[in-house]
């Protein structure tokens, strides 16, 4: 039986698309640095790596590319990982007493695969039954840009997405899918451009099959 080395093994978890927590795995001094003292880090790295890879780094067109490259990881694409960018989110009392579904559908989100740093990007369809509590709508696609805004596999976001509304919400009655395209797969190893990854969390009412199913309906495309 052969023994499996370290690269050999990062590959076969890479693309499995394994995920160890639902919490997303950062150390304790995560956020010592200051966000520009981080662009500094970044940026000098990121400049050796485009070196490697042959570029020339003395072109016009490159000079700024790795400035640009540190900017965007800290304070666009890779914002969700500092707690200081989670939006506030306001829930209100359910004064009108609705007390059937509210669902929120075709969230766009865009977030990076932590396998390979590639582009995932998606819908989010977002239900719940309110037990006297409702939340803004727009807060709904804040939550899910937050927590796309970080390295991810795809089942972590999702369970996060989940467990954040459950508890502002103080319900079980959520229910979440997500579907996504992953550009770790479309566009390196097995190259496949039409597949995507659909995942769904519950809870709940949607335990019950009958629920569900009237939210699948109400977040059907139209025809």
């Amino acid at each position: 039986m052969s023994i499996l080395n370290d690269k050999e093994l990062f590959e076969i978890l890479g693309d499995d698309h394994i995920m160890t927590s639902d919490n997303t795995p950062l150390r304790a001094d995560a956020f010592a640095k200051s966000d520009s003292e981080k662009m500094v880090v970044i940026q000098k790295h990121f400049h050796k790596i485009m070196e490697e890879l042959g570029m020339d780094m003395t072109d016009d067109s490159l000079q700024g590319t790795p400035n640009r490259v540190a900017k965007m990881f800290v304070q666009e694409i890779f914002g969700g990982l500092n707690p200081k960018n989670k939006p506030k989110i306001s829930v209100f009392d359910n004064s009108y007493h609705y007390d059937k579904m509210l669902v929120e559908a075709n969230i766009s989100f865009n977030s990076t695969c932590e396998h390979h740093f590639l582009p995932i990007f998606g819908k989010a369809h977002i239900g719940y039954i309110s037990s006297g509590k409702v939340i803004g709508l727009s807060k709904l696609n804040r939550i899910v840009d937050y927590y796309s805004r970080r390295p991810q596999v795809q089942e972590r976001l999702i369970m996060q997405i989940f467990n954040d509304l459950k508890v502002a919400l103080d319900t079980e009655n959520v229910i979440i899918v997500m579907e996504a395209k992953h550009l770790c797969v479309s566009s390196r190893g097995i190259k496949h451009e039409s597949s995507f990854t659909s995942t769904i969390q519950y809870g709940g009412i949607f335990n019950e099959k009958e629920n569900r199913n009237d939210f699948f309906n109400m977040v059907k495309p139209e025809k």
